[in-house]
């Protein structure tokens, strides 16, 4: 039997998809616990019994709006990985700053998402826990921090906790810390990639070579 998740990544433009995308973006900003049904409903601009019909209680939504982010996170390593496939380090590491940068500002639920199942206590929820793909040894690998996917030290899993997490919080964190630098969008999304750049280029490059 095909999900509710499926029907909607098939049809972008059905109510299923448009309620997947509505709950994505509100419980990005609040949460779990923090989000109402009708909050999602408002969003999309219908009445909360719709919203019940194709999706049914607010846990299965939040449950389809998780698993449906780590798709699309993990659709997008996949092209990072296609574009830096055999440039050197450096560039690799430059080339997927910028590409994940562009992405998750397009999408910031996806790093508000990631961040609150962090350190939120939706996590250990057991009511709402939602299994999903862990991405650490694939980016590990394409870093050439291990041999292959399934030789990952916990050196390596921290290192790549690390990069993305920074990622992740300057976007999550976009409306704390572009007021305090005082810049416009544009402006913060390059100086947010100029920053990355110049912490994990240097770091990873010392890492590698320490290896070879």
């Amino acid at each position: 039997m095909t999900s509710p998740l499926e029907k909607a990544r098939k049809d972008p433009e059905s109510m299923k998809a448009r309620i997947l995308a509505g709950a994505r973006r509100v419980f990005g900003a609040h949460g779990f616990h923090g989000t109402t049904t009708r909050m999602i409903a408002n969003e999309v601009g219908i009445d909360i019994s719709t919203l019940h019909y194709h999706w049914g209680e607010k846990k299965d939504l939040y449950q389809a709006a998780v698993t449906d982010i780590y798709k699309d996170l993990g659709q997008q390593l996949i092209d990072v990985e296609k574009v830096i496939h055999g440039k050197p380090l450096a560039e690799r590491i430059a080339v997927s700053i910028d590409m994940m940068v562009d992405y998750l500002f397009e999408h910031p639920e996806v790093s508000n998402l990631v961040m609150l199942r962090y350190f939120g206590q939706t996590r250990h929820d057991p009511l709402i826990d939602v299994k999903i793909p862990e991405f650490t040894a694939d980016i590990a690998r394409s870093m050439e921090l291990c041999r292959d996917g399934k030789h990952v030290s916990a050196r390596a899993m921290m290192e790549v906790w690390t990069l993305m997490n920074s990622i992740h919080n300057f976007i999550a964190g976009e409306s704390f810390f572009r007021p305090m630098v005082k810049l416009g969008e544009k402006q913060y999304i390059a100086l947010v990639k100029e920053t990355l750049k110049f912490i994990h280029i240097p770091a990873f490059a010392q890492r590698v070579n320490a290896n070879s």
